[in-house]
């Protein structure tokens, strides 16, 4: 009698933990939401998971749009080609991540971390970077006409051949940042801390704040 208790004690505790861990890695359209999930190419459209853990994920190629991470940890993930135009990563934590390629037109990634992120040739219209740390990350090739860099931190960022037409720069840092052959016509760069900045054959033309004799092309 003991035995068959004891037995059915422990099923019962094993059926709690598989409870709890299915509560706690959620499975949305085929996709384990946990850290180092494998997650290609799936159709993520929407999803709402604030806060959750995706840590050395694979999410490249997948459709994020307009999905709500904010406050999520994406740090090391693969996001290449991923698109989250229109989603909400504030906040989000993307150190070292791979965002090649990817897609971030209207998205928000206010005050998110993306420390030595690569974000080479992603598409950004519009997008939100407002007190974003980009220290250190790689915008090169980077489609960003009107995004908002207003108060972030991206000192030693490139941002080489980037589109940056009528980018808000207002009061960033951007001490060794370089802007090699970036388009920086109309952009608002008042108030940035460029020193060590490079503007070697950058278009300059309607930039206001931009330095003067920096070498780029009025």
């Amino acid at each position: 009698m003991r035995s068959r208790l004891a037995s059915l004690m422990a099923t019962a505790l094993l059926c709690a933990a598989l409870s709890v861990s299915a509560q706690e890695n959620p499975v949305i359209n085929e996709c384990r939401i946990r850290p180092g999930t494998l997650c290609a190419d799936l159709n993520l459209n929407g999803i709402d998971v604030p806060g959750v853990d995706l840590s050395r994920s694979q999410l490249s190629g997948s459709n994020l749009r307009g999905a709500n991470l904010q406050g999520a940890n994406l740090t090391g993930a693969n996001l290449t080609r991923a698109d989250f135009s229109g989603g909400n990563l504030e906040r989000t934590r993307l150190a070292g991540a791979d965002l090649r390629a990817a897609n971030l037109q209207r998205a928000s990634l206010a005050g998110a971390r993306l420390n030595n992120a690569n974000l080479q040739n992603v598409r950004g219209r519009q997008a939100n970077f407002m007190a974003a740390m980009l220290d250190g990350a790689d915008l090169a090739g980077a489609e960003l006409p009107a995004a908002d860099f207003s108060d972030a931190s991206a000192d030693r960022a490139g941002f080489r051949a980037a589109d940056l037409t009528r980018a808000d720069f207002r009061n960033a840092s951007l001490e060794g940042a370089n802007f090699t052959n970036a388009n920086l016509r109309d952009a608002d760069l008042r108030g940035a801390r460029v020193a060590g900045a490079i503007f070697t054959g950058a278009d300059i033309l309607g930039c206001r704040g931009c330095p003067v004799g920096a070498g780029g092309v009025r």
